[in-house]
């Protein structure tokens, strides 16, 4: 015998024998390797043809051998593979024949079960055989209607199974499902991207609820309902505060979670209290809600909608919700004529709330030259207590600009977006984009107080040695970071030594965590450390600071995209396409009025600041673009520098979206609690 067949690592080869030992041989296949096999290994042993030719003819033959004969006639007990050759072929089979057998029995195990590796083989139960070849039907079946679906998808037309399983197919994908194997096919067919191919074939009805889907199943995969848990409630009875409170937030808030109380005291002196709402009185950790809160890390807020961190009852039950006394945890210092802090104390308490204020209903009453006037002759409540708060955060302000060496940047536009007849659906709604000065008096009072408390706060927490997480910012220009860590550091944007988010725990994990370790202060003073939630060095810590960074930064940035959209939804209801502008860098131009920044044709080459008119030619709801170009210059470049000198070391990032990763407008800059909560409600 001078050529055999044989299987290594589950391939059948076949060579020449170049020599043989008792338990071995030497083979060289057709390539010219040569190769030293077991001699179980030679299953067929054949002198004619050659081993290529033996191959060839071996698997051509294999698919013409019926499998349900070779089943019906095989031995019930074990079998070698030439036996069956045998008696198909009858008398003695060739090489080529018992080859073809072989070949035939390895390549079905669902008729055949391989026993060892010297050509045995054992017959497969009859009911193993037939839900074989069912799931093989169901299997060629499903492959044909793949075929036909993506030839249909190709052509324009989305099969409702695709429409059925859109989001999953391009956000969250399962690979061996059928849908997305069509989807696949359909792509390499055509050389078109899923994105295109599907929207040519009408698959996206509903451009909202694609940015929609896409972010719950990259963040909510199990949906946005809450667990079925019982509301805490506080069994101890907590000491009522002297004064009555009063909040600023905006009417579309629900999350009431910062209020001020003030107390006269002689010689000019006034007593601050700055109360925040006390969840994790209730919320200690490892509790049920309190993982829930962990989990969600934060509230995301969107134009016309959100999803809470807590559920609506828990909320409620901590809101500082006015006519209530309410669980807070306060901040107290007493101010001089000369508007310094002193004197700092941090109580657990009740607070009743008198007045619940309203951004939308006060700023335009609520101006300069009101706070600046008799409080007595204003119509608005607590006059004489905004008066003076108006006069302290300036002065807080100040303070922190000497420590940041330059002024804070005046001036500048928020939006508020109103969504109207939401309930008929996104496509059906209208939206109304309401511009608010940034820094107007009651902004500036709730950010400057949500400052100081802060600050003051995450230094205490330093000075007791208790842990918590701290944000702070470093750097210049393109190298400016902020952080967040568990080490207390300066904020260089705010001017503060530290800073600890601890005014919203009813929308933002960490203040909620922080709140918990400044209870424990409150009750415990310097052996707070001991009942503290949270130790030294606990590795959840850490954790939970990663994943902060990552979803806070996904959350705003799904916020910026709706808000993109509904931007671009407002021109299309307006009929809006030309505007003036300011070109940034790159082509980039910021929409005068408008939070829309896009490039435009023709901007590229002009120096920044540069006052333009543009139009925009289209826009792309999906991918959120827009297109456009500038149609002229407004003001000569050096004039339009001069004028915007002062912001010359402001960071424009610019939001320039793309198919499927929505890019964000973002500026770096660290927006307060109390200002960031009544624009997000909203």
């Amino acid at each position: 015998m001078s050529n055999v067949l044989f299987e290594d690592g589950g391939k059948f080869h076949a060579g020449r024998v170049m020599s043989e030992a008792e338990a071995s041989l030497q083979v060289e296949l057709d390539s010219g390797k040569r190769q030293k096999i077991k001699s179980a290994q030679a299953l067929v042993r054949f002198d004619q043809p050659t081993p290529a030719e033996l191959m060839a003819w071996a698997q051509a033959q294999q698919d013409g051998l019926d499998l349900d004969l070779l089943w019906e006639f095989a031995p019930e007990d074990e079998f070698h593979f030439e036996q069956v050759a045998a008696d198909y072929y009858g008398g003695t089979p060739d090489g080529g024949q018992r080859a073809a057998i072989l070949l035939r029995l390895f390549g079905a195990p669902h008729y055949f079960q391989r026993r060892g590796r010297g050509g045995q083989f054992r017959k497969a139960p009859a009911t193993q055989v037939q839900a074989a070849l069912a799931a093989i039907a169901r299997k060629e079946e499903q492959l044909r209607q793949i075929e036909t679906s993506a030839a249909e998808l190709a052509a324009g037309r989305c099969p409702p199974e695709i429409a059925e399983k859109l989001y999953q197919i391009l956000f969250r994908p399962d690979k061996n499902s059928p849908e997305f194997k069509t989807v696949a096919l359909a792509v390499k067919q055509t050389g078109h991207g899923a994105l295109t191919l599907l929207r040519e074939a009408g698959a996206i009805a509903s451009p909202w609820a694609f940015h929609m889907q896409r972010f719950l199943l990259e963040r909510f995969p199990k949906g946005t309902d809450f667990p079925v848990l019982p509301v805490p409630s506080l069994a101890e009875a907590l000491p009522l505060a002297a004064a009555p409170a009063f909040s600023i937030d905006d009417s579309a808030t629900t999350e009431i979670d910062d209020a001020f109380s003030l107390q006269w005291l002689e010689d000019g002196r006034v007593r601050l209290g700055i109360h925040i709402a006390a969840p994790a009185l209730a919320l200690t950790r490892d509790s049920g809600w309190e993982q829930v809160a962990r989990n969600r890390l934060s509230t995301v807020y969107m134009p016309g909608d959100k999803i809470t961190m807590l559920p609506d009852a828990l909320v409620q039950t901590f809101t500082l919700e006015a006519g209530r006394d309410c669980p807070a945890l306060s901040l107290y210092c007493t101010v001089g004529a000369d508007l310094q802090a002193t004197a700092f104390e941090t109580r657990v308490e009740q607070v009743h709330m008198v007045s619940n204020l309203r951004h939308d209903q006060l700023d335009d009453a609520v101006t300069e030259d009101a706070l600046a006037a008799d409080p007595a002759a204003q119509s608005y409540p607590h006059a004489k207590e905004l008066a003076w708060l108006w006069t302290f955060a300036q002065a807080l302000k100040r303070g922190r600009e000497q420590v940041r060496g330059k002024p804070e940047r005046v001036g500048g536009v928020d939006y508020t977006f109103r969504i109207d007849g939401r309930e008929r659906g996104a496509e059906a709604a209208t939206v109304r984009i309401e511009p608010r000065r940034r820094g107007a008096p009651l902004d500036t009072i709730v950010a400057e107080l949500m400052i100081l408390a802060n600050a003051t706060w995450g230094g205490w927490l330093a000075e007791l040695g208790m842990p918590g997480i701290y944000r702070s910012q470093s750097g210049f220009g393109a190298n400016l970071r902020t952080r967040m860590g568990l080490k207390p550091a300066p904020h260089q944007g705010l001017g503060v030594a530290q800073y600890a988010w601890c005014t919203s725990p009813l929308r933002r994990y960490v203040d909620l965590l922080n709140q918990g370790q400044l209870i424990a202060c409150a009750r415990f003073g310097k052996t707070a450390l001991l009942q503290a939630p949270f130790k030294p060095r606990d590795p959840l810590l850490f954790a939970i600071v990663e994943s902060f960074e990552d979803t806070y930064k996904a959350y705003a940035t799904h916020q910026s995209a709706l808000e993109r959209y509904w931007t671009l939804r407002y021109l299309a209801q307006q009929g809006l396409d030309t505007f003036d502008a300011s070109v940034l860098r790159e082509g980039a131009v910021r929409v005068d009025g408008l939070p829309l920044v896009f490039t435009a044709v023709g901007a590229q080459d002009l120096p920044r600041n540069t006052r333009v008119q543009v139009r925009i030619t289209g826009t792309d709801l999906i991918t959120l673009e827009v297109f456009g170009r500038v149609l002229s210059q407004i003001d000569l470049p050096q004039l339009a520098i001069e004028a915007g000198a002062e912001t010359e070391d402001e960071e424009d990032t610019v939001a320039l979206a793309a198919p499927i990763s929505v890019a964000v407008d973002t500026e770096e800059a660290e927006t307060e609690p109390g200002a960031e909560a009544s624009r997000q409600a909203s």
